[in-house]
């Protein structure tokens, strides 16, 4: 299992147009735009009705609604987000949303997701420890 000390940090400039898209799931796909061991830049795109599946991490998550509109859910709050809105998930906290208008949403994380680099998720039941 990767630990954070073993992420090293990337490039220091990203370009959309150069930058590979991954496809995570129907009408969703995202690009890493930049990351170290502590925090991860991901742009995340939806078609209307992609599904953001409910789900919980120990990474803290700051995001920010580009564009589009979408039926968030954090806990127990559900709450409708268009572009320009934001909005920050705590760790381990049951999160997700619907996109009911197609849209882009930037994400932050602290630490970096080691899962979405390609190694499994540490299990943390507190963080930071």
């Amino acid at each position: 299992m990767k630990t954070h000390d073993e992420i090293k940090p990337t490039k220091p400039y990203f370009m959309g147009e150069e930058t590979p898209w991954e496809e995570v799931g129907p009408s969703l796909k995202r690009q890493i735009m930049g990351y170290d061991d502590k925090i991860m830049l991901v742009k995340v795109q939806f078609g209307e009705g992609a599904i953001g599946v409910m789900h919980k991490h120990y990474h803290s998550q700051a995001t920010y609604v580009e564009s589009g509109e979408f039926k968030m859910t954090i806990g127990d709050d559900v709450r409708i987000l268009k572009g320009g809105d934001s909005f920050y998930i705590p760790p381990h906290v049951m999160h997700g949303c619907v996109c009911t208008k197609p849209g882009v949403l930037i994400d932050v994380f602290s630490p970096a997701r080691e899962d979405f680099l390609g190694h499994e998720q540490l299990d943390l039941e507190s963080w930071p420890t």
